[in-house]
């Protein structure tokens, strides 16, 4: 018995050695995108969208009123100037990123008219929400963006933001829960 059981062993661990050798993927190294599915022209009005949104909701936490104008002024001229005509996709997507991007415009034009910054808070959840859609709707692939959501903010009715890394930085309850949150979603369309 014992010689039966040192004879299988072997056969055993070879077999399965060479089964695990049929289930590993290629050693192919991964390379990074090189080319955008969008052009670069598009990416970097793109990405100075995305900037000028992440610099209004810097201006949320730091409660900066001035601020915020000046940064929700910046938003809506690129999203006013976000020119679709370099971007790489079908006309029903560019229909719908032009619809984001108008819904953009309207709310941050509604942030400004706004009097108390918790009103203009609400306009920037709804500004929020459209951005994680035009994001997802033309793909861009320059960055990993995250969505964090704050279950507390107006009055347990929660709200969103956008940032570039998943760390907590609450724009809604900047003095009372500064860290109150979580990341709930992320886009990536980079090749890794």
């Amino acid at each position: 018995m014992k010689k039966i059981i040192l004879i299988a062993l072997p056969i055993f661990f070879v077999a399965c050695n060479s089964k695990d050798e049929k289930l590993k993927p290629a050693d192919a190294p991964q390379v990074a995108l090189t080319q955008s599915n969008n052009s670069d022209a598009f990416n970097k009005n793109f990405s100075l969208l995305l900037n000028n949104y992440y610099a209004l909701k810097n201006a949320f936490i730091k409660e900066d009123t001035l601020a915020i104008t000046t940064n929700a002024k910046k938003l809506l001229q690129t999203a006013d100037s976000l020119s679709f005509n370099e971007l790489k996709a079908d006309a029903s997507l560019i229909e719908t990123a032009k619809t984001n991007t108008q819904n953009i415009s309207d709310e941050v034009k509604g942030l400004l008219g706004e009097m108390g910054i918790e009103n203009k808070r609400k306009s920037f959840q709804m500004i929020t929400s459209d951005m994680f859609d035009l994001i997802r709707v033309v793909h861009y692939d320059k960055e990993m963006v995250y969505l964090a959501h704050c279950p507390m903010a107006f009055n347990n009715k929660g709200a969103d933001w956008l940032s570039s890394t998943s760390d907590i930085v609450n724009p809604y309850l900047p003095k009372k829960m500064i860290d109150c949150g979580e990341v709930k979603d992320s886009v990536d369309f980079r090749i890794k």
